[in-house]
């Protein structure tokens, strides 16, 4: 997939006159790559579209317009961007309670390490989490991490040939799996080169 250039991205201006429909057009895409895995963790599936939505809010919202200052925001998104035998997502742990959550995320350690996706018939694939920096600690999990699920050639044949799709977590303190529906599986499968 493609990486943003500063071409792409709307000027300041257009954005603000853009912004709203652009803005709906993302939600609804956003819709068929958000997963559920049981009730505390949510995966948000980035690709082109969701990081020029993201840098184009950041731009906004921190007035930045400069050519340096355009190159550092695609810098720090461009690498979330699938790049065609991948998926990258962001990892949440969500527990509304604030002492809930601080325990669960002492008992969640090591969970990042612990995310899969599998092609059926095929082996599971575990992310590769926080590439960037670590973002655990020795007593607890952050709540927020980023994935990345390197899938194997034969995997991306089966998915592109119609296999199901199953993602899941396996921790002691946290088990679940999710099939994934059509609309989802075929918005995953056109981020495969």
């Amino acid at each position: 997939m493609d990486k943003l250039r500063h071409e792409d991205l709307y000027t300041l201006e257009a954005y603000e006159k853009h912004r709203a429909e652009f803005r709906e057009r993302v939600l609804e895409h956003k819709q068929h790559r958000r997963l559920y895995l049981g009730e505390n963790m949510v995966l948000l599936f980035e690709d082109r579209l969701t990081m020029q939505y993201q840098v184009q809010e950041m731009l906004r919202i921190e007035k930045i317009f400069t050519e340096a200052g355009i190159a550092e925001e695609l810098g720090v998104y461009n690498p979330l961007i699938p790049d065609g035998s991948n998926w990258k997502a962001t990892m949440m742990i969500e527990y509304p309670d604030v002492d809930e959550r601080r325990a669960a995320l002492a008992q969640l350690l090591g969970i990042e390490d612990r995310v899969w996706a599998q092609a059926d018939g095929i082996d599971r694939v575990y992310a590769i989490a926080d590439e960037d920096l670590d973002r655990s600690t020795d007593v607890k999990t952050s709540s927020v991490h980023f994935l990345r699920f390197e899938l194997p050639v034969e995997a991306v044949q089966a998915l592109k040939a119609g296999a199901s799709l199953a993602f899941g977590v396996d921790h002691a303190q946290y088990e679940c799996q999710a099939e994934i529906d059509e609309a989802m599986r075929e918005s995953l499968v056109a981020d495969l080169a």
